[in-house]
């Protein structure tokens, strides 16, 4: 039983590990390509009456999705192993969020190691037809993070989310 454990808790300790530097990786690769060339990662759903969306994973089988968040656009990776939404100060200023008073007090563990993060509340967070309002998330130094990763604090706001035939589907 212990030993089960153990391998478990280990595992558990190298997919938290490895999903940031995976997605800083993939987000910090160079945008060679044009916008026309690069294919649509997100589509609108055909199901479940318009609450839908459906996201194709990339060629390294993770699932990118063009968000919307507080009314601007931000490219984000889907991470169940997130428990927040995480994004970095540059994009929560582009994102309209107040940096200035933010209090960088919480403890966060990146694949880089432990950093102070701030927590915000998101006003509106919307991929094709879902939207969800007070989506709570993390600001993380430049240096920590690269992009953003959509967490558990957005999906949990869903009915559900499942991956079937290698897709990913988000219904509100």
């Amino acid at each position: 039983m212990l030993v089960r454990f153990s391998i478990f808790a280990g595992g558990m300790v190298a997919a938290a590990m490895l999903l940031p530097w995976l997605a800083t990786t993939y987000l910090d690769r160079p945008k060679t390509e044009s916008a026309e060339a690069r294919p649509q990662q997100v589509s609108t759903a055909k199901y479940a009456g318009g609450k839908g969306v459906l996201l194709e994973p990339s060629a390294g089988g993770h699932f990118f999705g063009s968000f919307t968040i507080n009314g601007r656009k931000q490219d984000g990776l889907v991470d169940t192993g997130a428990s927040v939404i995480a994004i970095n100060i540059s994009t929560a200023r582009r994102l309209g969020v107040s940096t200035g008073s933010l209090s960088f007090n919480a403890p966060v563990s990146t694949a880089n190691g432990t950093v102070k993060a701030a927590r915000v509340s998101l006003d509106r967070v919307e991929i094709g037809t879902i939207s969800v309002r007070d989506v709570e998330a993390m600001v993380l130094p430049d240096k920590s993070l690269s992009g953003m990763l959509v967490g558990m604090s957005f999906l949990n706001k869903l009915s559900s989310y499942r991956v079937e035939n290698g897709a990913l589907y988000l219904t509100r």
